[in-house]
């Protein structure tokens, strides 16, 4: 076993880093902050429901997001809701929306707007 792969067998598996120094990244966040979860009135950005917002060089954006919880009633609509949100930005040329349960969502995601408006700060 490699030192690599081993690194990787440890702890929670590791988030890929944002290509925020994308011109279009703060507008894809923006259009992430429009998609709400039905059952919590806050945006899926600020819950910490979006992992990674990948963009390209020719302006391709993939995202990587999770749910609250496995058996959200909305887990086949959300990504959907995602991709329908950022699709018709200037710039954007295609629109990737993958759901993943690694890792798992918790409460220490969420951001400290986010708390705030639930009563958690």
């Amino acid at each position: 076993m490699t030192a690599e792969f081993s690194d990787q067998l440890e702890g929670t598996p590791l988030i890929k880093p944002s290509s925020t120094d994308h011109p279009l990244y703060d507008t894809v966040v923006d259009a992430c902050r429009s998609v709400y979860d039905p059952e919590i009135p806050v945006n899926i950005y600020d819950l910490g429901l979006i992992y990674t917002i990948e963009i390209s060089d020719e302006s391709a954006v993939s995202v990587v997001m999770t749910l609250t919880a496995p058996g959200c009633p909305v887990a086949g609509e959300m990504p959907g809701w995602v991709a329908e949100a950022i699709e018709p930005l200037p710039g954007v040329k295609q629109v990737d929306v993958d759901l993943t349960w690694e890792p798992p969502w918790g409460m220490e995601m969420m951001s400290d707007e986010a708390r705030l408006e639930l009563g958690f700060m």
